[in-house]
C-alpha cells in the first residue's frame, strides 16, 4: 500500500518540488497551504507523515503540532528556516518527532522520511489480535492495517472491550461502564455515539469493512476482520 505524506507549505514552488520529489520516491502526496486546513485533513485521511513548515497562514505550525498530538500520533517532521537551537526546541517540544532546517537537501529529506517511518512502523509491532488488530494497552493505542487509529480515550475503551471477545455481544450498560458523567440513560445512549464515531474511523482504514455489528435491542459485537456493509 502506497504510503501517502502530506505536506504542508505556504511556498506553492516549494511544496510542488517537493511533492514532486516524493513522488520519485514512491510516496503519495498531498499539499495544503494553510494551517487551518490540517486538522481537519488528518482526521478526515490520516497519513503517514505530516511534512510541516513552521511558518503558515492561518495557524503557525507550533500550533498545528500541538492540534494534531491531542488526538493522532502521526509521524511530524517540521521544517524552518530558523536553525537555532531554542526553534528547534520549541518544535520538538510542541510534537514534531523531528527537524529540518531550510534550505535542506532532497536526499536528506528522504533519509528522515524514511528513518521516521521506520521508527513509526517499529511501534506496530504488537502481535495482531482477531482481525489484524493489534492493541498497545500500555500505550492505550489500537491499530488497524499498520496504522494507529486515533482514538479519544473512551472510544479506546470502548473497541478494546469489544476486541476483547471477538462474537460476544456487549449491551450498551457494558460499553457504558465507567462513564461518570450524566445520567444513567444518556451515558447509554452516549455509546451509540462512540460507535458512530469507530466505524468511521474504522472505514477510513478499510472502506467498506464493519468490523462493528450491530445486534438490535441488545448491543454490539466484533466481527473479525469485518464483513462488507
Amino acid at each position: 500500500m502506497q504510503r501517502r505524506i502530506l505536506i504542508v507549505e505556504d511556498d506553492a514552488r516549494l511544496g510542488a518540488l517537493l511533492s514532486t520529489h516524493l513522488r520519485e520516491q514512491g510516496y503519495g502526496t498531498d499539499i495544503l497551504m494553510n494551517g487551518l486546513q490540517v486538522e481537519p485533513e488528518v482526521r478526515r485521511a490520516p497519513p503517514a507523515l505530516v511534512l510541516l513548515d513552521a511558518t503558515l497562514p492561518g495557524v503557525d505550525g507550533l500550533e498545528v503540532c500541538r492540534q494534531l498530538r491531542r488526538f493522532s500520533d502521526v509521524p511530524i517532521i517540521m521544517a524552518s528556516a530558523r536553525a537555532d537551537e531554542f526553534d528547534r526546541t520549541l518544535g520538538l517540544e510542541a510534537g514534531a518527532d523531528d527537524y529540518v532546517c531550510k534550505p535542506f537537501s532532497p536526499r536528506e529529506l528522504s533519509a528522515r522520511i524514511k528513518a521516521l517511518l521506520r521508527r513509526a512502523e517499529g511501534r506496530l509491532a504488537a502481535p495482531p489480535v482477531e482481525g489484524g488488530f493489534r492493541v498497545d494497552d500500555p500505550g492505550r493505542r489500537i491499530g488497524w492495517d499498520d496504522r494507529w487509529l486515533p482514538l479519544t480515550p473512551r472510544e479506546y475503551f470502548v473497541l478494546r472491550k469489544l476486541l476483547s471477545r471477538p462474537g460476544q455481544v456487549f449491551t450498551r450498560e457494558d460499553l457504558a461502564e465507567g462513564e461518570a458523567v450524566g445520567p444513567r440513560e444518556t451515558r447509554i445512549r452516549t455509546v451509540d455515539s462512540h460507535v458512530k464515531n469507530l466505524r468511521r474511523k474504522l472505514a477510513e482504514v478499510r472502506p467498506g469493512a464493519a468490523p462493528i455489528a450491530s445486534v438490535y435491542g441488545m448491543g454490539y459485537r466484533f466481527e473479525g476482520e469485518g464483513r462488507p456493509r
